[in-house]
């Protein structure tokens, strides 16, 4: 009966706004719609929805994983998974004991949702008219609360405009959910909760209790649900209705025209791995029993958030008033995934968040992408996330070991323990047929954890961080890369074989028996990076410290000695005056792109598009993203040139714009990263390309360019990385030998850059740049002076005062 309209969506200002309804655009709007507080996240799915294929209700927790075993390909598959947790938004109703409420049953007159991202409340508007003509409005606000991290809030005010009759209202708790909203999963085991158990707390507040079945989080969720009127707490007729897995709370209540009733619901969410609770279900209710009602929340929860915007400004002028509403949509999902309150908690960073289950939740190697902007905003979240990998380092130590080499080798995909979950085979949608994954080679990993360290380090001077946990975490790393470096007597060289690259389409030669390309430039130069900079961050450490660790980890000189000959021997390929993607590249055949483009829709996925013709990517000159462009994203010219000096390799500047054309022309960013590195890296040499894919970047989410993925989860490091690039990416912003670069290079269509930052102990530092100015003011402290690199000169810059360069 719902009325079939187009539907519109608009981003400006501080929102994100849908007009009508499409069910076909539904679950893209729960994802860009989903509220979180760091510690957990729920969907933006409307409150009467279940699982149906076109809503998809979904709240996660950070680091809940749990394993479940399948049968694929006649044989047991075990995958670890972020958990789907019990429903606590359910709530419907309907009149005169009619049906419960269903769009697909009424007519709607009007239908609206914005986001507002300045205070991260939802609210969803509703003109609707019945079968019996009865015509009613509904408004819904909620919010996951950034003040009180375990709680959460709905807000249901219904009126009746031409009707007399009994409301019911319907408030439960449903633990009847499993894992399937990724399409590709479906024939996988999904049920990860134990069967919930439910109880009545009191006369307006029931609970729910489910486990995990393999990893064993108890999950607990007290919901209070009141009713009020004209500002008042009304009584109504209560009972409570249950089934297994799921309980409700059903409240009555006449209404005559032109009458409203609002309806709060309050919940409290406490998982097992909470610190400082006794036990998830008596700490839910006793969370539940204080909390205040819902201004009162929403008023500490908009002042939290204010209180985060403001640290977390970055305002940007350009010919588009879109632009700066999707950067704070970025910002907006990075802080709802991360932030303080994930400090307490053991989690890493998922690659799309908490707002879907893509990638089963597991992290990656994203926090590339997210760790420089919050090393310089929010720099406690970065150090709590590092020590996610640092409480796992045992897990690289066993992974090396078992692989025969020293050191620690961290996993591609991890999850809970830090064990490698990355699948062994994975679902073609294109032919269905699920074939070998061989990612769990992206040895380069290692590369992004010590990158990580070093940069976190440069921008903080936390050397409490590197002494206990970074420099730990650096030098293991490095073992790994020396023991996996294999000497080549005939050429002198050091190489790495039998990897996978940034690339991913790459995992074999063709017609190789076994897995793996050799000497991956991306990973050999990196490797040949961390060799170069362990001794530098041994001699950062306070004298004692250093000792200790020496001693504890059994490090000798003969090994700092290897590490310096393998950083200058690394083996980088070079072909037709580039630098080669591995090596053998070059054998490669071209790929006819025209063709292709014209068979396909879409070929961002030619992978999986090449496998369903029964060919293979790994014949051709094809990328999926950024891949030897890494180099040009992670180092400066500067370090850049130093590093092959030192490998004894020419490097010539202007060979990295002819590097840069020659990948854009092959890779088919299959990947929301891969322009944001094609971007970042064309920022000098052609400001116009790069606005160009910056801005492409920009809507990779909000546009939903894969056709269907965003739904599955927001692409955070991707989000992450559009924020960078205006951050450090057309600034030239650089934390490098203590000293805070600015070498600012805008694009035509970018008129204005502000944004504040904290660089070590100094917070609130203005930065402002313009196409001919740029400008640093630091607040009022009793801080020493920083040194501020602008235009190539290093100047100081004192506490209250500002300088300023014409460019």
């Amino acid at each position: 009966m719902k009325e079939a309209r187009a539907t519109n969506s608009r981003i400006a200002g501080w929102t994100l706004s849908y007009d009508g309804f499409d069910p076909a655009q539904e679950g893209l709007r729960e994802a860009l719609c989903s509220l979180g507080n760091g510690r957990f996240a729920t969907r933006g799915a409307a409150p009467e929805s279940r699982a149906d294929g076109v809503h998809y209700p979904g709240t996660y927790a950070a680091g809940c994983f749990n394993r479940l075993t399948s049968e694929v390909g006649g044989r047991a598959v075990e995958d670890e998974s972020l958990v789907n947790l019990p429903n606590w938004r359910c709530l419907t109703f309907r009149i005169d004991g009619g049906e419960w409420f269903d769009l697909d049953a009424v007519e709607l007159v009007d239908y609206s949702q914005v986001l507002d991202m300045q205070r991260a409340v939802l609210v969803r508007l509703l003109r609707f008219r019945d079968g019996e003509d009865r015509e009613s409005t509904l408004t819904q606000r909620s919010f996951v609360s950034m003040a009180t991290p375990q709680l959460a809030a709905l807000e249901t005010t219904i009126s009746s405009l031409n009707w007399t009759g009994r409301l019911t209202v319907r408030s439960a708790l449903d633990g009847r959910v499993t894992n399937s909203g990724v399409t590709r999963y479906r024939e996988l085991a999904g049920r990860h909760l134990t069967q919930a158990q439910t109880r009545v707390v009191d006369d307006d507040t029931i609970m729910l209790e489910a486990e995990t079945c393999q990893s064993r989080i108890r999950i607990a969720e007290a919901a209070r649900t009141r009713l009020h009127q004209e500002g008042r707490r009304t009584p109504a007729q209560t009972r409570t209705a249950s089934e297994p897995g799921e309980i409700a709370l059903e409240l009555d209540f006449d209404l005559a025209p032109d009458e409203e009733i609002t309806v709060e619901k309050i919940v409290a969410l406490y998982t097992s791995r909470e610190p400082a609770i006794s036990e998830p279900g008596r700490d839910s209710c006793r969370m539940i029993a204080s909390a205040p009602g819902f201004d009162a929340l929403l008023a500490e929860h908009a002042r939290r958030w204010g209180e985060l915007w403001d640290l977390c400004t970055l305002e940007m002028r350009d010919h588009l008033a879109s632009s700066p509403a999707v950067m704070r949509l970025h910002t907006f999902h990075l802080l709802q995934t991360v932030s303080e309150h994930t400090i307490e908690v053991d989690a890493g960073v998922p690659a799309r968040g908490l707002t879907g289950e893509a990638y089963r939740g597991h992290i990656f190697w994203d926090a590339l992408f997210i760790f420089p902007f919050l090393n310089l905003r929010l720099p406690e979240v970065t150090r709590a996330l590092m020590r996610y990998r640092y409480r796992r380092l045992n897990e690289a130590r066993r992974a090396a070991r078992a692989e025969g080499y020293d050191g620690a080798m961290f996993p591609w995909q991890s999850g809970a323990s830090g064990e490698e979950l990355t699948p062994a085979v994975h679902l073609n949608p294109r032919s269905g047929r699920w074939v070998p994954d061989n990612s769990r080679r992206q040895r380069h990993i290692n590369v992004e954890i010590a990158y990580n360290v070093w940069l976190y380090h440069q921008a903080t001077e936390d050397d409490e961080f590197l002494a206990f946990y970074g420099a730990e975490m650096f030098i293991e790393v490095s073992r790994f890369w020396a023991s996996i470096a294999e000497y080549d007597r005939s050429i002198d060289r050091y190489e790495i074989r039998g990897v996978v690259g940034p690339d991913e389409y790459h995992d074999a030669y063709p017609d190789a028996e076994g897995p793996g390309v050799d000497n991956n430039a991306y990973t050999n130069v990196m490797a040949a990076w961390v060799l170069w900079r362990a001794p530098r961050i041994l001699d950062s450490l306070p004298g004692q410290r250093r000792e200790e660790l020496t001693r504890l980890l059994g490090l000798r000189r003969e090994e700092l000695e290897h590490w310096d000959e393998i950083s200058r021997r690394m083996l980088v390929p070079f072909h037709d005056g580039v630098i080669s993607q591995f090596q053998g590249y070059e054998s490669l055949r071209e790929l006819d792109w025209d063709s292709y483009r014209e068979r396909y829709d879409n070929i961002q996925r030619l992978d999986r598009i090449l496998e369903a013709e029964g060919d293979t990517v790994n014949r051709y000159k094809a990328s999926k993203q950024a891949d030897v462009l890494m180099l040009f994203y992670l180092l400066s010219a500067e370090e850049l040139r130093e590093l092959f000096d030192r490998l004894g390799y020419p490097f010539d500047v202007e060979s990295i714009p002819r590097t840069v054309e020659y990948y854009a022309a092959r890779t088919s960013h299959g990947s929301t990263l891969s322009k944001v590195v094609h971007a970042w890296v064309l920022a000098r040499a052609d400001r116009e390309g790069s606005w160009k894919l910056f801005q492409d970047a920009m809507e990779s989410d909000i546009a939903d360019v894969q056709g269907g993925t965003t739904a599955e989860g927001v692409h955070l490091g991707a989000m992450a990385g559009t924020v960078d690039l205006l951050q450090r990416g057309y600034t030239g912003l650089e934390t490098r030998d203590d000293v805070l670069w600015l070498a600012p290079a805008l694009p035509a269509g970018l008129k204005e850059l502000r944004f504040t930052l904290r660089y070590r102990r100094h917070w609130g530092l203005d930065v402002r740049v313009t196409p001919d100015r740029v400008s640093v003011t630091a607040p009022p402290s009793d801080e020493a002076p920083i040194d501020i690199g602008l235009a190539g000169e290093v100047v100081e810059l004192r506490a209250g005062e500002s300088v300023e360069r014409a460019l």
